[in-house]
Formats: C-alpha cells, sequence, structure tokens
C-alpha cells in the first residue's frame, strides 16, 4: 500500500556544490549526506541529490515553460524578486519569468541543468 511520497530527487555532477546550492540558496534543511545521496527537508518534503559519479547530467529539452521531460519541482515563494538575486548569484540559470491570473512563476536551473520553478500565487 502507498502511504506517501519518500522522496523526489535529481541528478547531480558534483555533490558538494549541489549541496550548498540546494541548502544555501534554496534553504533547504540537510537530513542526511554522505558521497552518494543527500536528503535535504523542504516544506515536509524531502529532496534527494543523487551524485552521477562525475559524469554529467543528460541535458533534456527545455524553453521558458521547463522541462520537456520528468517531473519538475515547484516551490513557493513570498518574494521572487529577492529569490531571483539570490538564485542568479549562486549561479542558477534563469529561464523564464512572468506574471498569470494564478499566480507569479520563476523558471530556473540548478548548477547541473536540471529544471525548478518558484511560484508566488495569488491569492
Amino acid at each position: 500500500m502507498i502511504k506517501g511520497v519518500q522522496d523526489i530527487y535529481y541528478n547531480v555532477s558534483n555533490m558538494k556544490k549541489a549541496v550548498s546550492f540546494y541548502s544555501d540558496c534554496l534553504n533547504m534543511q540537510i537530513i542526511h549526506s554522505d558521497q552518494h545521496w543527500t536528503t535535504l527537508e523542504c516544506g515536509g518534503i524531502n529532496i534527494g541529490l543523487h551524485w552521477t559519479e562525475g559524469n554529467a547530467v543528460p541535458v533534456i529539452p527545455k524553453d521558458s515553460h521547463g522541462a520537456h521531460a520528468g517531473a519538475t519541482l515547484t516551490l513557493e515563494s513570498s518574494d521572487i524578486a529577492e529569490d531571483r538575486v539570490t538564485l542568479e548569484k549562486s549561479g542558477a540559470k534563469i529561464l523564464d519569468e512572468a506574471d498569470a491570473p494564478w499566480g507569479h512563476m520563476l523558471v530556473f536551473e540548478d548548477l547541473d541543468g536540471n529544471v525548478l520553478k518558484l511560484m508566488k500565487p495569488k491569492h
């Protein structure tokens, strides 16, 4: 029987840099970290980083809306402008930023080209 979500993870080529990016820039809390796997907590969900043993993370098609394959983690933000500055300083690549009737969205890549999004919902 399925009980819930164990984790969502991204492959990373450099565990040390990735852990720093996800903990310092995205404000996730480190639960466990070793050479091959790191578990971080974000809003009650476990986010994993899986080391590729130094191999590049395969490039997947993407555009301003995000990745064309796989899942995309969307994080809620209270201040996208402030978060964008932090992301850019940390080496993230911004793919797009847009306002929509349902909220404000920022699409970006982490240091390995994995796509994530920030969203500030309109209430």
